[in-house]
């Protein structure tokens, strides 16, 4: 059975015109040869935030090489959790969403000090109205993890996304076994608020998650 694509904390589709539980479809050519170029032959959109060590970006199209590469590169760090797309064809669908629904957004985190690409944060299933919430899918890449990047990055996208964008609430599904994802939660202010067997169609099983969200009350309380 084909795998379901989630990133941390939350579900994103690679899988072509589904829904969120869709398959993967990576079946197109992936060229594994060579050393990896993580420049840019474009200029990038301008940052929505910046912080200390990192800045927020939209993600676009043109990013698609340099984000397989680097999802190639930590498919040891990420899995079993995360299956971010790895090839051409999964990455445009993916990005292709995440660009043109109106119920979603795309960011990219980057190395102030480097360029380097850091990681990457969805902000799926946006509802507008009297709900005014949004659920963030993240993750790391290689070398980028356990050094505090993307505690500061999604500290700018809760700012982004509560600030800018009007939501009131996010939230976070993370399996319970990740603890990593967890801790990041954790640290940004979320609070756990339940466990839901079965939740999510991941990986070829129907996986138990626990969920966890943060208001604009919870931030403005926390200072």
């Amino acid at each position: 059975m084909n795998r379901d694509t989630v990133t941390e904390g939350g579900l994103t589709d690679h899988s072509g015109p589904t829904d969120h539980s869709g398959p993967t479809d990576h079946s197109g050519p992936t060229d594994h040869s060579g050393p990896t170029d993580h420049s840019r032959s474009r200029p990038a959109p301008a940052p929505v935030a910046e912080g200390e060590r990192t800045m927020l970006r939209p993600l676009t199209l043109a990013d698609g090489t340099e984000f397989t590469a680097r999802a190639r590169e930590s498919r040891e760090l990420h899995q079993p959790w995360l299956f971010p797309p790895a090839d051409a064809r999964a990455y445009a669908v993916w990005a292709g969403r995440l660009i043109g629904d109106e119920d979603r957004a795309g960011y990219l985190v980057h190395e102030r000090a480097t360029g380097a690409l850091a990681g990457y944060v969805a902000v799926n299933n946006i509802v507008g109205g009297a709900f005014r919430c949004g659920a963030l899918g993240y993750g790391a890449f290689a070398g980028c993890e356990g050094r505090g990047l993307m505690s500061e990055a999604l500290g700018l996208v809760v700012a982004h996304t509560m600030d800018t964008l009007g939501l009131h609430r996010l939230e976070i599904n993370v399996q319970p076994g990740n603890t990593p994802s967890i801790a990041l939660a954790r640290r940004a202010g979320f609070r756990l608020e339940g466990f839901s067997p079965d939740f999510l169609f991941i990986d070829g099983a129907w996986r138990d998650h626990e969920r966890w969200a943060l208001t604009q009350e919870m931030r403005e309380a926390a200072g």
